[in-house]
């Protein structure tokens, strides 16, 4: 495990960029234009996991971008926290695109970040959780250019699932199926308004993705159910919507004025993804 004095020497005293090893600097003004230069764009893997939400990802996952999240992740690099989070802002923006998300009163509901947990036995190996620590940079950059954000771990690994490095696509939707949950007053912090977007720092096969997706959509369905009962006198149509809201439909479920985080559906960024999924994108 880290030590506090550690964390304390990497914000003080940055050893190297992150991206190319240049001494004395956090990201060198190269490497931070690989990761930030770019417009961020919808990301689609192929083959594209069944129930994926809409993915926008700042920069391809190569070169100085791959190794200044490896930086990061494995080797404690935490002053990188900060690039990678706006990094991560912009692909958040591009998922909300100009339609901003009003909540009662007209008020601008804040958008909900949701880490993609990593296996407690790597948060452990790392010392931290890298997921989390970009979400909450990306949580504060969001809100200082004006979109009210903040973040919600409230997703878990309810059994164990083997390390994915070295699995196939499918073996990766079969380790991950069924292996997340909603923590306990996760559902009513998700549906007391806002758009939920599912972040991580990184989108290979998009199994991942794929699977934290489900676990949201089921509590935010179970959220639709209460708050928007099925009446004897609810007709067909209604009661269908009330059924399907949370499982990427648009429909919004509201009561007394109060608009439910539903809405719109689940959304994702990452901060990189694979080239491969940058270059079928049919946006």
């Amino acid at each position: 495990m880290r030590g506090w004095w550690q964390d304390l020497t990497d914000l003080v005293l940055p050893a190297e960029c992150g991206g190319c090893g240049r001494p004395r600097t956090v990201l060198c003004p190269e490497c931070r234009a690989a990761l930030t230069g770019d417009v961020p764009s919808r990301v689609r893997p192929d083959p594209e996991p069944a129930g994926l939400p809409v993915v926008h990802a700042a920069a391809p996952y190569e070169d100085r971008v791959r190794a200044a999240l490896l930086a990061h992740k494995e080797r404690g690099a935490l002053t990188l926290a900060g690039p990678l989070g706006a990094a991560l802002a912009g692909a958040v923006r591009a998922g909300l695109g100009t339609r901003g998300h009003a909540g009662a009163g007209g008020s601008r509901a804040p958008v909900l970040l949701v880490p993609v947990p990593s296996a407690r036995w790597a948060v452990r190996a790392r010392g931290h959780d890298p997921a989390r620590r970009i979400a909450l940079a990306a949580a504060a950059d969001l809100r200082r250019t004006g979109t009210p954000a903040r973040v919600l771990a409230v997703l878990r690994q309810r059994r164990a699932v083997a390390d994915q490095s070295g699995l196939t696509s499918r073996q990766r939707l079969d380790n991950l199926a069924g292996a997340l949950v909603v923590a306990p007053g996760g559902a009513r912090l998700l549906a007391g308004g806002g758009r939920a977007v599912l972040v991580d720092d990184l989108m290979t096969t998009g199994a991942s993705l794929a699977e934290a997706a489900r676990a949201l959509r089921a509590v935010l369905a179970q959220e639709a159910g209460f708050y928007g009962r099925v009446t004897p006198g609810t007709t067909e149509e209604g009661a269908r919507r009330v059924r399907t809201a949370g499982v990427g439909g648009p429909e919004a479920v509201k009561e007394k004025g109060r608009a439910n985080s539903v809405e719109g559906g689940v959304g994702a960024a990452v901060v990189a993804a694979s080239p491969a999924s940058f270059g079928i994108n049919r946006n």
